[in-house]
């Protein structure tokens, strides 16, 4: 038997649901579902991102939430990329109704093991002043990486989702330290939102989905999509400098 507990705390999960996709409740498991609405209330209370590190097993596991802007995704992987840590799995979910949140769950190691404690204060330490303007990541992914060199074997394609009702952008490249830097760099350049993301890595090679928005959350129309896979392929092959 449900208690009335249970019904008020499910009524809040459907409603909270209802800002995702459509296809988040059905497909998404619902303990995710649960961690995500935990996480938007601690936005709702604290008014600050969201920024959880913690071992599991021979992997670190980083939950990061935070208000949606065309920007943020490229503070998160520049980190990423600025402490040269392994991604091995990419989980994101964002809303496509306000209140706009992003809900990212990243798979990581440094030289294959979990982030020590001290290391992973150090990058949540990074991402709250990178997000908060303290800290320019680009300065410290200059020191590491030519930002602005091309990426060889770069295919990009843009298409609308028939099972999910969204436009979705294509990226397959040869795997590369900063590839998800660059990536979320030039979403960022074009101004787009990223709701939902799949990630493949297999035999040096990524193939990464993502699901997309227009600026200010609008809805990306046919004649503009290829239109925008070509721009993302220039920003990758260092056709547009980044800086």
């Amino acid at each position: 038997m449900v208690s009335d507990f249970q019904l008020r705390n499910l009524d809040v999960l459907k409603r909270f649901n209802r800002s995702f996709p459509d296809f988040y409740e059905q497909f998404v498991g619902r303990d995710v579902q649960l961690q995500n609405l935990k996480l938007g209330f601690q936005i709702h209370r604290t008014n600050q991102a969201v920024i959880q590190i913690h071992p599991e097993g021979d992997r670190s596991v980083l939950h990061f939430a935070h208000r949606n802007h065309s920007y943020l995704l490229s503070d998160l992987f520049g980190v990423m990329a600025a402490y040269k840590l392994t991604i091995h799995n990419v989980s994101l979910y964002g809303h496509v109704r306000p209140p706009m949140l992003v809900f990212v769950k990243l798979v990581l190691s440094e030289q294959g093991k979990p982030l020590t404690k001290k290391r992973s204060e150090s990058v949540r330490r990074a991402l709250q002043q990178t997000l908060s303007g303290e800290f320019a990541v680009e300065e410290m992914l200059a020191m590491e990486f030519n930002v602005n060199e091309g990426l060889p074997q770069i295919t990009t394609s843009f298409y609308q989702d028939q099972v999910f009702h969204l436009p979705a952008l294509l990226v397959e490249s040869a795997n590369h330290p900063a590839l998800l830097y660059k990536v979320m760099h030039a979403i960022w350049q074009e101004e787009l939102l990223v709701v939902n993301v799949n990630f493949m890595l297999w035999r040096g090679r990524v193939r990464l989905l993502l699901y997309l928005l227009g600026p200010n959350g609008s809805v990306i129309p046919d004649y503009l999509g290829s239109r925008i896979a070509a721009k993302i392929k220039d920003h990758l092959t260092g056709n547009t400098a980044l800086f």
